[in-house]
C-alpha cells in the first residue's frame, strides 16, 4: 500500500458507549448503549440508543436483522422490539428483492454480449452466458 492508500484504525474518543445487552433467550436481544467519556463517565449531552438483534430461519439458513428501537428506557424498547423487527424484516426483504432483481438483470444472454464469438463476457470470464458480478 502506498502512503495515501493506508487506513489509519483509531476510536472515536467523541463516539463512545457503554454497552449492555439483555436477551429473552428465545426472540432475540437489545442493546442499550450508554453515551460514556473517555473517563468512562456517563456522557448526558448524549441519549442513550437501543438497539435490537434477531434472526429469521429461512430455507436458505438464518437471516440476521439489526435495527435500532426508538425508546428511551429499557421497558419501552421491549415494547418496541416487535414492531421495529418487523419493520426491518419488511426493508431487508425489499432489499433481497432488489438484489435478486439487479442480479437477473445482469444475465447475459449467449451470443448478446456486443456482438463478441460465443457470447463471452468482455474482458475474460466464462463463454456463453453467466451472472456479471460488479
Amino acid at each position: 500500500m502506498t502512503e495515501q492508500q493506508t487506513m489509519e484504525i483509531k476510536m472515536q474518543e467523541d463516539d463512545l458507549y457503554l454497552e449492555e445487552v439483555y436477551t429473552d433467550r428465545r426472540v432475540g436481544t437489545i442493546q442499550r448503549l450508554t453515551p460514556v467519556t473517555t473517563s468512562g463517565e456517563p456522557d448526558t449531552s448524549r441519549p442513550v440508543r437501543f438497539l435490537g438483534q434477531a434472526q429469521l430461519l429461512t430455507p436458505g439458513g438464518a437471516l440476521p436483522l439489526n435495527f435500532e428501537i426508538d425508546a428511551t428506557s429499557l421497558q419501552e424498547a421491549i415494547a418496541g422490539f416487535g414492531p421495529a423487527a418487523e419493520v426491518a424484516l419488511e426493508d431487508t426483504m425489499k432489499r433481497i428483492e432488489e438484489m435478486r432483481r439487479e442480479a437477473a438483470s445482469s444475465l447475459i444472454v449467449p451470443g448478446s454480449a456486443g456482438g463478441m464469438p460465443g457470447g463471452g463476457v468482455p474482458g475474460g470470464g466464462l463463454p456463453g452466458g453467466g451472472i456479471q458480478m460488479p
